[in-house]
């Protein structure tokens, strides 16, 4: 607020011209404290300024040093040293913006106060003293005696003076307060505007050269997405490489090493050997040798210059060395010195003499014809890392998946813009994708979608099948049934990302366009379900029980820990050295672990099973009420993956218990309705493998007492315990052997076997054993490929002895 003084009023100097001079006063006073306040604040955030723009230099400088660690890498190089560039500019704008603020503010104000205010204290001072001397003289002008004419004119004298004075002195005071508070708004604003100014010509710098930065910015947006594919591709290509290489024997060293002629880098073998040394102590030292140029060269280190041992093969001979006390030893003589050297193994030190020998004899035919060179591979070869034949391939990948899943109607287009030859794929929802679209479904999360790649990864035939059972068409049938009524425009390729995204997030997250069903609808369909269920459980694929498997006995070299396993079902024995034999490729009907048979004592079997007798009767009752849970309850059951797609979009909870039913789950419906693909589905979408019904039993129970082989072997790779025990206390492999389903016993042992394997190997082991995996992929494939070979169709009976 300004207060001005008015200049007649200050002559009278009236009560009410001391009142305003003492507002004045105080308002002068708390704006001096408040402009010094606002100086040192503006120094404070000056002096931080400066510290930002230090460290922010630092961090520039560090990404300078990555641009050029980065050099050959010519995108990061070029886009970070262009990033380095325009964050300098930015601090070089920082730099004049805390300048700016230092004049303006700052230096402004301390002016200001310096100058002005000291005026005003200046004046006040005098206009203080004055009003004391008025005071007094007026006061000893009315004490003057009437009788002292002397007295009465000093005094008189007096009075007139001060009053002159006073007057004077008031006027320049008056002046100087209203001066001030003319000026006061003047600089003030003057200071903040300029501060301002400074601001937007910093924020508009900041535009300017982010304006030129974007489409650099723009470019690499673009390419990032082909980047992960690119780095999704490189992943996988170094893990197939991985898995090829884990995949073959290398049980001892001995099959590393092997004599080629004909390398690229002219390196024939090479490997690490003990070296005798030449000194009075004969002393070993572990060296890395190689033969190349026809030479024998050895190093210690990589950077190292190789040290020559033999200048020229065709000069020299090699032979075993049996007079020494180390194991293992060949020499290798040239007419001016020897070599004494030392293998790790028997195997190596012959496959080094066999490679001397094969380049002595490559040294002289190539001196005699220069054209022609020896055999690849020498015949006396130690075994490469490829002998021992080739795995096969047990899952699909690439073409083989992406051409199976784009046959399906429908998915020949991306499910959510259209876009065609979608090259990506949501496996809960069942549905393929463009690569936008993946990246917009991958940013929802797994509670949503789980995205993968058609042609980078490996697809479980499970899997497929459930991929095939639904697609774009089945999907958006469900989640589009009103989008039409509501007006929504589906995007199209080449839509703006965040459009499609808006779309993505309000088909699948929000779930606006699925059509909610009448109390009536929902429960036609779950009478309808419960009755195709009864229709599939007393149709002809129930064939009548087989015969049971002939009673195990214990193979000669088992033991009673059951580590050596020898079985036709398994494929696999452990020898005694460790080693691994393949006796068959997949699973026979005729099986039973030796594990189990070692560790219990042998099982009497009946001549021929009793009728099959199930778990519990699938019966349907009227429920107290109807919901998307009591869908996908019976549409698992009923093994219609569209029902069941249909009840999770209308909210129908997974794991959903039907109290009424021995609190079953829908996993556990689906493990009655005996569908491998159903199964998956419902874990695909985060059921629990593990919940149990009111008599203790988790899916896995079910399933092995109903002897479905494929469901077993799924959920054991899904995690399930199989140490769970239902209220008789009966764990899935009790129930297995009791059953006498060998497949079962099998598969539930290896699995307890692979995971004291992976105890034993530590907490951060990961692959388990190689044997666990094998026998499991061929479970897979032939439940998904060709049930009916583990179709037992004998179900447990409680009852029998």
């Amino acid at each position: 607020m300004k207060i001005t003084v008015d200049f007649e009023e200050c002559l009278k100097d009236s009560p009410r011209f001391r009142a305003t001079i003492e507002e004045v006063e105080g308002d002068v006073c708390e704006l001096e404290s408040k402009l010094d306040k606002l100086v040192k604040l503006c120094i404070g955030m000056i002096d931080a300024g400066k510290a930002y723009n230090a460290a922010n230099k630092q961090f520039v400088n560090g990404i300078r040093e990555l641009a050029q660690q980065s050099t050959r890498d010519e995108v990061i190089e070029s886009s970070l040293t262009k990033f380095a560039e325009s964050l300098q500019e930015m601090i070089n704008y920082h730099t004049i913006l805390f300048d700016q603020a230092q004049r303006s503010i700052k230096t402004q104000l301390q002016t200001f106060v310096k100058d002005d205010l000291r005026k005003f204290k200046e004046a006040k001072k005098q206009f203080d003293k004055v009003s004391e001397e008025k005071e007094a003289a007026l006061i000893k002008n009315a004490q003057a005696p009437r009788n002292k004419q002397h007295e009465v004119e000093e005094a008189t004298n007096i009075l007139t003076a001060t009053r002159k004075c006073f007057r004077h002195i008031v006027l320049d005071y008056v002046l100087q307060i209203n001066v001030l508070q003319s000026k006061r708004r003047s600089e003030i604003l003057k200071s903040m505007l300029s501060f301002m100014y400074a601001h937007l010509t910093f924020f508009h710098q900041g535009y300017d050269l982010f304006s030129e930065l974007q489409p650099l910015m723009k470019q690499l947006g673009g390419q990032l997405d082909q980047l992960v594919v690119d780095a999704a591709k490189e992943k996988r290509d170094m893990e197939q490489k991985h898995s090829t290489i884990q995949q073959k024997d290398f049980s001892n060293d001995d099959t590393k090493l092997e004599y080629n002629v004909d390398a690229d880098n002219g390196i024939a073998m090479e490997g690490y050997l003990f070296k005798r040394a030449s000194n009075a102590f004969k002393t070993w030292n572990r060296r890395w040798f190689s033969i190349q140029n026809n030479q024998l060269v050895y190093q210690k280190k990589f950077k190292d210059n190789p040290t020559v041992v033999v200048e020229d093969l065709r000069l020299c001979t090699v032979k075993h060395c049996e007079d020494i006390e180390r194991r293992f030893c060949f020499e290798v003589v040239s007419p001016t010195k020897s070599c004494m050297m030392q293998a790790d193994s028997e195997k190596l030190r012959q496959a080094w003499i066999k490679a001397v020998q094969n380049s002595i004899a490559t040294a002289f035919r190539d001196k005699g014809d220069d054209g022609e060179k020896l055999d690849r591979k020498s015949s006396t070869s130690t075994g490469s890392l490829d002998s021992g034949g080739e795995l096969k391939e047990r899952s699909l990948k690439g073409e083989s998946a992406l051409q199976k899943v784009l046959a399906i109607p429908g998915n020949a287009c991306c499910c959510d813009c259209g876009q065609p030859d979608p090259r990506w794929a949501s496996i809960n929802l069942g549905i393929t994708l463009c690569i936008q679209c993946s990246g917009i479904h991958r940013s929802l999360g797994v509670h949503f979608s789980k995205v993968r790649s058609l042609t980078l990864d490996t697809w479980e035939p499970e899997l497929l099948k459930l991929m095939c059972e639904l697609g774009n068409g089945v999907i958006n049938q469900i989640y589009e049934a009103r989008r039409e009524e509501l007006g929504a425009r589906k995007p199209q390729p080449g839509d703006p990302r965040h459009e499609v995204e808006a779309y993505i997030k309000a088909k699948y997250v929000d779930r606006r366009f699925v059509r909610q069903p009448s109390d009536e609808e929902l429960r036609n369909k779950v009478v309808s379900l419960s009755k195709q269920e009864k229709r599939l459980s007393s149709s002809s694929e129930h064939l009548p029980p087989r015969p049971p498997p002939p009673t195990p006995k214990l193979r000669p070299g088992s033991n009673a820990s059951g580590q050596t396993v020898k079985s036709a079902d398994s494929g696999i024995q452990n020898s005694a050295d460790g080693s691994r034999e393949m006796l068959a490729t997949t699973p026979s009907n005729n099986s039973l672990a030796d594990a189990d048979a070692a560790e219990s004592p042998p099982m009497p079997m009946p001549a021929t099973l009793p009728p099959p007798s199930p778990c519990k009767e699938v019966v349907f009752y009227e429920p107290k009420e109807y919901s998307p849970g009591l869908q996908l309850y019976w549409a698992s059951c009923a093994r219609s993956l569209p029902d069941m797609a249909e009840a999770l979009a209308h909210g129908a909870e997974v794991n959903w218990v039907n109290t009424e039913d021995d609190k079953r789950t829908p996993l556990i419906m689906a493990v009655q309705g005996g569908s491998l693909v159903t199964c998956e589905f419902l874990l695909q979408n985060s059921a629990n493998v593990n919940q149990q019904d009111a008599q203790g039993r988790g899916p896995l129970h079910h399933a092995t007492m109903l002897g479905h082989t494929g469901q077993v072997c799924l959920f054991l790779k899904r995690g399930a315990n199989q140490n769970a025990a239902d209220i008789d206390e009966k764990t899935p492999l009790t129930i297995a052997v009791e059953a006498a389903n060998a497949d079962i016993v099998t598969l539930l042992r290896l699995a307890k076997m692979n995971e004291e394997m992976r105890e034993a190997e530590g907490p951060y082991s990961q692959s388990g054993d190689e044997t666990y995996q094998d026998i499991f992929q061929d479970f897979t494939h032939m439940a998904s490929n060709d049930p009916d070979k583990l179709n037992r169709y004998q179900q447990y009976d409680p009852q029998r002895p």
